[in-house]
């Protein structure tokens, strides 16, 4: 009985790590791999074996290196400069500390757009820079909640079946 009650909590902070693939502050992946390693010490490892924890955190590892860089993947695919770069980084980070969820949006924006500006560009090629980074981040955050899904359910998976 003590052991299903756990499952269920650690289901629902799992759900809160989901909902953390969207908004800031919430470590969502982060989160549900944790939850993993807790259950797995919690159990003594019974139903998650070591080539299953190795691959999600190899996973979880990637997909924080995808979270800060989304956005400026995206704006170097939109053929933003060096400056658009950092500005998108910059402005994701200034962004979120003062604009909160709308920050992470806004910021790299128009971090983006100044970046290229500052660096010479046009201001066509500025906004062309920005919507990249709009895009990135949007595509970055579609490719989280897939896989925090695909955690989640390959978690479930391994401890009730």
């Amino acid at each position: 009985m003590g052991e299903i009650i756990l499952i269920i909590i650690i289901v629902l902070l799992m759900l809160v790590g989901l909902v953390g693939t969207i908004v800031p502050f919430i470590p969502g992946i982060p989160l549900i791999y944790g939850l993993m390693i807790f259950y797995g010490i919690f159990n003594g490892w019974a139903d998650l074996s070591v080539e299953f924890i190795v691959l999600w955190g190899v996973v979880t590892l990637l997909m924080v290196w995808l979270d800060y860089y989304s956005g400026a993947i995206g704006a170097k695919k939109f053929g933003a400069s060096a400056g658009g770069v950092w500005g998108s980084i910059l402005g994701g980070i200034v962004g979120v500390i003062f604009l909160g969820f709308i920050g992470i949006l806004i910021g790299p924006f128009l971090g983006a757009i100044l970046g290229e500006l500052l660096s010479g560009k046009s201001h066509s090629d500025a906004v062309r820079s920005g919507w990249g980074t709009v895009v990135g981040l949007l595509a970055g955050s579609l490719f989280k909640i897939i896989i925090a899904s695909v955690m989640i359910g390959t978690f479930l998976w391994q401890i009730l079946v």
